[in-house]
């Protein structure tokens, strides 16, 4: 190649290399977050002040009046009035039985009755005869006794007849069956057709006014538990936590795990609970110092456990923090990560949409 030639291809290159360098200096920079996005932001501030110690242990919902109603005679099931999920009042039928049978009891009962009370009107009126022969020395004396005997006998098998008439209609209103109390039904044993039989299950239900939590608790707690004597009740599913109206310890311990059962009572019904339910049970030991940040402004991202800070500059940063056991149902203890007078996000969605990009890695 001639030095000419190679003079213009070095010259080419240099003008291509000209040529980007210009376009890179007119790329622009990626957006940071606007004032106006980071004005938005809800936030609060972090605080050391006085919360309650707890300890905390997983629980389970439970009713406290909760019964599954059977059956107590024999035969067909002919109505169904309520499902799973119903609401039932005290006394409403649920489910009947036919009677037919039950019924012909009660009325040859009563033809029995009837019988026996005519019979004993008989004997009564021939006792009364006796006496009166009796007195005039018509008849011995063993003669008025036995009149006075089949008279007794008459009335005994009156009053016999009465209780089997009063058992046989019993037997009758078996075949309809009524709630105990009211309450929620929870599960329906039978399908409509089917043969009942005595003992067979029918209905279960529950009163949701009367539900409590149930937890077990390390023997060495419980002297803590019971000298505050208040709790929370935390239900994950529902995001709530309610106060519990009262704390009762089961005076009986496990041998085997050396756990005691607590009671938690919940204050009355409580919609989105019900038995069975999973929930925590944190129970007050105590109160100190601790330093505190909203539950809220808590993001958990994998094993990641953060919050957005804003900084003096009004952009929100990610900072992973670690959290205590103290605290209530809006603030929750922070053991590292976050300083007194610091002001964290209320809405780590909107704060992670106006970070920078970059500001949480």
């Amino acid at each position: 190649m001639n030095p000419a030639a190679a003079r213009c291809r070095g010259a080419a290159v240099l003008a291509l290399l000209a040529l980007a360098l210009l376009a890179g200096c007119g790329a622009q920079a990626p957006p940071a977050a606007t004032p106006a996005a980071t004005a938005e932001l809800k936030s609060a501030a972090v605080e050391l002040r006085e919360a309650d110690l707890t300890y905390s242990a997983e629980a389970v919902v439970e009713a406290v009046r909760q019964s599954t109603v059977a059956a107590q005679i024999a035969g067909r099931i002919v109505e169904i009035r309520f499902d799973v999920g119903d609401y039932v009042r005290q006394g409403e039928v649920i489910v009947r039985i036919d009677e037919r049978t039950a019924a012909r009891a009660v009325e040859a009962s009563s033809a029995q009755v009837e019988e026996a009370r005519a019979n004993l009107a008989n004997a009564r009126t021939q006792l009364e005869r006796s006496r009166q022969l009796l007195a005039q020395k018509f008849i011995s004396q063993s003669a008025f006794d036995k009149a006075d005997l089949d008279f007794k006998a008459a009335q005994a098998r009156v009053t016999a007849l009465l209780a089997g008439e009063g058992a046989a209609a019993a037997e009758r209103s078996f075949a309809t069956i009524v709630a105990p109390y009211s309450g929620v039904v929870s599960a329906r044993h039978v399908e409509l057709g089917e043969m009942a039989t005595p003992g067979k299950a029918l209905m279960t239900g529950f009163d949701p006014s009367t539900l409590r939590v149930v937890a077990t608790v390390p023997q060495a707690q419980i002297a803590a538990i019971q000298s505050q004597g208040r709790a929370r009740i935390e239900v994950p599913s529902t995001g709530r936590w309610i106060d519990a109206r009262r704390v009762t310890v089961v005076p009986s311990a496990d041998p085997r795990t050396h756990t005691i059962q607590v009671r938690l009572e919940l204050p009355g019904e409580v919609r989105g609970i019900v038995p069975g339910v999973y929930a925590r049970a944190h129970f007050v030991t105590g109160r100190a110092l601790r330093l505190l940040a909203p539950r809220a402004a808590v993001v958990h991202r994998s094993e990641l456990t953060a919050v957005y800070v804003i900084g003096a500059s009004g952009a929100p940063q990610l900072r992973q923090i670690r959290l205590g056991a103290a605290g209530d149902a809006a603030a929750v203890e922070v053991l590292a990560g976050l300083r007194a007078g610091e002001r964290v996000a209320l809405e780590p969605v909107k704060a992670g949409m106006a970070a920078a990009p970059g500001a949480g890695k």
